[in-house]
């Protein structure tokens, strides 16, 4: 994957077009927390040997590092960059394509969440979780961005990731204060539970996740079943949370063949 220097103003988000074939299929990709849109590795570009793929730079990350916003103020930015596509979300940025999603369905031509979730049920989880993530992100702003990573992917969610495809330089480039902001006004104890409003989704959704991330494998059942017929599910044995870095040839050919097999119509 060989990003372009091409710049944003603070106010925009910034993205990355990943070399490869510019087809009439627009994919924006929007990455993880800690991530810049120069993590995708070889999932990435194997999407753009066939497809036009814009990585975009969630809030507070890589060269958004100032922006500052929500959920739900990130998926309007994010609209506005990535305009009418098929939206690809890894864990934040899965929350940011489903907000997206569902305040324009207009724009989302098809969505797929890779380890995702739809919220916090419980308003006592929701608050602990918010209360964490704020402990989370003094800590982070204390001990500074390197040792803060060192921690981070040392949990077990990330253990299956190897070096190169945990992106350990590309994420140095945060900022402390950009993943700060991203974490006490994006983090999941912010979101406000989706799960009802699903039902509302009105394009194809693909729910990709890896068969050894128990916890998410069951929200995206949970998901899949709230979503209706239009939902589909794809595990990948062998893989975790990090599905698409785990396993990306595997977890690209599934969405590929998942794209074909749902393809979009544009009128003219």
């Amino acid at each position: 994957m060989a990003p372009d220097d091409t710049t944003r103003p603070n106010e925009e988000l910034a993205v990355e077009r990943l070399d490869g074939g510019e087809g009439s299929e627009p994919l924006v990709l929007v990455h993880g927390f800690t991530q810049t849109a120069r993590c995708w590795g070889p999932f990435g570009t194997d999407l753009a040997a066939t497809r036009d793929v814009v990585a975009v730079d969630a809030p507070g990350h890589g060269r958004s590092s100032t922006v500052r916003a929500d959920l739900s103020e990130g998926a309007e930015l994010l609209g506005a960059v990535g305009g009418r596509a098929t939206y690809v979300g890894y864990s934040m940025g899965g929350r940011l394509a489903l907000h997206l999603a569902l305040a324009h369905p207009d724009l989302a031509d098809r969505l797929v969440l890779i380890g995702a979730t739809a919220g916090i049920d419980d308003e006592g989880e929701r608050a602990e979780r918010r209360r964490a993530d704020e402990r989370l992100a003094d800590h982070l702003e204390d001990v500074g961005v390197d040792a803060f990573l060192e921690e981070w992917l040392a949990q077990p969610l990330f253990a299956a990731l190897s070096p190169d495809a945990a992106c350990l330089p590309e994420r140095r480039r945060n900022s402390a204060a950009g993943l700060a902001s991203s974490l006490r006004l994006a983090g999941t104890g912010t979101q406000r539970p989706l799960w009802d409003e699903l039902s509302r989704l009105t394009m194809p959704v693909l729910l990709l996740v890896g068969v050894q991330d128990r916890k998410f494998t069951a929200l995206a059942e949970r998901m899949a079943s709230a979503i209706g017929p239009r939902a589909t599910i794809c595990a990948v044995a062998g893989a975790g949370h990090s599905v698409h870095l785990e396993a990306p040839t595997p977890t690209a050919t599934l969405l590929g063949q998942w794209l074909d097999d749902h393809p979009i119509e544009r009128a003219g």
